[in-house]
């Protein structure tokens, strides 16, 4: 097409130097057999940096067929994949690992079983990504869990299975006969992230309005009761880590900036009056975060946001913590609707945020937020 415009135009223009129908192919032909050679440069040396390059990979499932599967990337390096380690799924017993195929002159990888060898392959082998080899009708059964678990350690996930042409992914391309699919990321995908914020300001608008009079009677009793400075500013962690200004009523005063940002729970304090115990009691004192909500930088439902120190000191006790700050920080959640609220396990909110984040869909959602609504009567710790 680019060649039969371009003529045309010259001889609108030229009309003596029109290109007849032999030049024009002759042209196309030269354009072409270009076009091949740079392609297969560009092919060959791709292929010569991911032999002299490959990156390091885990594979998962039943130990046999996943020897298998690293006996076959080990012979064909021309994919670029090393694999260091076989990570077996946890809900079957797992055979010890076979000895590779004849002719592969491999032994056989380490059996990975626990979230620990996982971690500590990940991090001493600058382990990239997972390939998880998949039954006729899917992946191996835990292989859904290992995944999300690999994910957390910036493992990029594929489905290897059958070249069947089946299958609930698209085929991306084809491994040695096999087909590989990349495993999308569960989770709330970008694309949702405009509804969920549609309803958000479509909840948060008119709830800031209807809020406006006890908004208004919090703040005269915190000002009568405490005196100046009604809101209490605090730096929180949000989505990708990103740091934002969380707002509350205050209930007490803490004796310094470090005591805010460090003490955990303030339930017990001597210091904290009658309408301080009552604003946490009620959750009331969390309305002001609607205005963090309406400015975009939390969300009505998400994991609850928390403060720096905190977010350090937990992302190094339990490996999925820091997996939390993949969407918004939420007014309320999944967590919080179970009782997960104040001076509770912070496993227990850990497996639960990251639960909501894998499985997130709108209509859970407005599930929460009517459980939400539901609980608010009942006394709980801020």
């Amino acid at each position: 097409m680019a060649w039969l415009a371009a003529a045309a135009l010259l001889a609108a223009r030229e009309p003596a130097l029109a290109l007849g129908p032999g030049t024009l192919a002759a042209g196309y032909a030269a354009h072409l057999a270009a076009l091949a050679v740079c392609r297969a440069a560009v092919h060959h040396g791709r292929r010569r940096a991911a032999r002299n390059q490959p990156r390091s990979a885990l594979v998962v499932g039943p130990a046999p067929a996943a020897q298998r599967l690293a006996a076959l990337l080990h012979q064909h390096p021309e994919y670029g994949v090393r694999p260091v380690g076989v990570v077996g799924t946890p809900a079957q017993d797992i055979p010890q690992p076979a000895a590779a195929d004849p002719g592969t002159a491999r032994a056989p990888l380490p059996l990975l079983t626990t979230p620990e060898e996982i971690q500590r392959a990940v991090i001493q082998n600058c382990v990239r990504d997972a390939f998880l080899v998949a039954a006729d009708d899917g992946p191996a059964r835990g292989g859904t869990e290992l995944a999300a678990l690999l994910r957390r350690h910036g493992c990029a996930t594929w489905l290897v299975g059958p070249a069947h042409g089946g299958g609930h992914v698209p085929m991306h391309r084809h491994l040695w006969g096999y087909e590989l699919r990349a495993l999308p990321a569960p989770g709330a995908p970008r694309r949702g992230r405009l509804p969920k914020r549609a309803l958000d300001l479509a909840l948060a608008v008119p709830l800031l309005v209807a809020a406006a009079p006890v908004l208004l009677l919090c703040a005269a009793a915190v000002r009568l009761s405490d005196g100046p400075g009604v809101l209490f500013r605090q730096e929180r962690v949000g989505e990708d880590g990103q740091l934002f200004t969380l707002l509350k009523f205050r209930t007490l005063r803490p004796a310094d900036a470090n005591e805010a940002a460090t003490r955990w729970n303030v339930a017990d304090d001597e210091r904290l009056g009658a309408v301080g115990s009552f604003l946490r009691r009620t959750s009331l004192d969390e309305l002001p975060q609607l205005w963090n909500v309406l400015r975009g930088d939390m969300s009505l439902v998400g994991p609850r946001p928390e403060r720096p120190y905190f977010v350090e000191r937990f992302s190094r006790m339990h490996p999925g913590y820091a997996a939390r700050h993949r969407m918004p920080a939420g007014l309320t959640g999944l967590a919080q609707v179970h009782g997960l609220r104040g001076d509770t396990s912070i496993e227990d909110r850990c497996r639960f945020d990251n639960h909501y984040i894998d499985h997130w869909s709108l209509w859970q959602d407005v599930c929460i937020l009517l459980r939400t609504a539901a609980t608010l009567i009942r006394p709980a710790g801020g």
